[in-house]
């Protein structure tokens, strides 16, 4: 069966989280109508560097997952790319990949993200942002990897 997070319960900003903006005094016990709820697939991540910027590979340990997976990178092929950094369920580093063009390869069993710059200096941040990822998920944070601000997969190292 696939692994998977919930969005709403992930951290992010304006999903209710104490402590993350959201006052939670008087709130109901349940999820108001009208409330999106999202399954997103729990990968395995690696972030590395690569000629002109940085590459994300998510790999899925099941079919349900993969396909999950490269079905929602499919469908918001084509705008920003963002990384989330989470560690006990706060934000620790959201780096928004807007200095460079992402671009989504799917593989036998996940997605392969390319984001890169032909100018220098946006590829020096994009490398910036990949060594910062790497280095919070290698120590223990989870990632949430997002396409037009909607969560494709989440993960660690």
């Amino acid at each position: 069966m696939a692994s998977v997070m919930e969005r709403a319960g992930m951290g992010l900003q304006s999903m209710g989280i104490p402590g993350m903006g959201t006052p939670t005094m008087g709130a109901p016990t349940g999820m108001p109508a009208g409330t999106n709820w999202m399954m997103v697939p729990r990968c395995t991540l690696k972030m590395e560097k690569c000629t002109g910027g940085m590459k994300i590979t998510c790999h899925c340990d099941d079919k349900m997952a993969t396909s999950m997976v490269q079905n929602l990178c499919t469908m918001l092929a084509g705008g920003m790319c963002s990384c989330c950094c989470m560690m006990n369920g706060m934000v620790v580093c959201c780096c928004n990949l807007t200095m460079g063009i992402c671009k989504c390869e799917m593989t036998k069993d996940g997605v392969c993200i390319t984001c890169t710059s032909g100018d220098a200096k946006c590829c020096e941040m994009i490398q910036a942002c990949c060594e910062c990822m790497h280095c919070m998920l290698k120590d223990g944070c989870t990632c949430c990897i997002l396409m037009n601000n909607t969560p494709v997969c989440c993960g660690c190292c």
